[in-house]
Parts: structure tokens; sequence; C-alpha cells
């Protein structure tokens, strides 16, 4: 396969991924991070890594923005709830077993 149309399907990947994600909302991000070990705002550091690989200025809040399809604060006040007890005690099991 040649290297721009790998690169064309990894992108329009990568946009199903975060439309995906957009889609569903409900998911938490600690859901993500229990289940999965990684979340929206990971994604958002990786993004702000590889723009920062190739010379391209991106802070957090523009890196979340483009993961999020809106600014941070504005989805986290909309669809951002409150991690139960239940959650906090799977991600801290998660994080012990990750250190072992």
């Amino acid at each position: 396969m040649e290297f721009e149309k790998q690169q064309e399907i990894e992108a329009a990947t990568f946009r199903r991924l975060l439309n995906h994600l957009d889609n569903h909302k409900e998911v938490q991000n600690i859901d993500l991070m229990i289940l999965a070990d990684f979340c929206r705002n990971c994604l958002a550091k990786w993004m702000m890594a590889e723009a920062e690989e190739r010379g391209v200025a991106m802070d957090y809040d523009q890196a979340r923005e483009n993961i999020y399809g809106m600014p941070y604060n504005e989805w986290k006040e909309q669809y951002q709830t409150k991690a139960t007890a239940e959650q906090l005690a799977a991600f801290e099991a998660r994080q012990k077993a990750k250190s072992k």
C-alpha cells in the first residue's frame, strides 16, 4: 500500500474514532481509563506530541478542542459526570495492577 494512501486511511479511521466517542458521550473518560488505559485527554496529549514532533505549534487546549469537538470546559460542563465510588475503586485497582 502506498504511504499516502495508508496515511489517508489512518486519518479517516481516527476521525471515525473521534466521531464514535462523540456519539457516545455517556462513556466517561474514567470508564475508558479503566477499560482501555486511555481516554479523550490522552488522545489530546498524543495529538499535541505528534504536532510538536512535526514542528506544529499546538497547545493542550487546542488539542483537547480537536478531540472533544468543542472547548474542554464546555464538554465537561455538559457531559462529564462525577465519578462513582465504584469507578474510582476500579481505576485505583487498574493503576495498582499496572505498577506491578
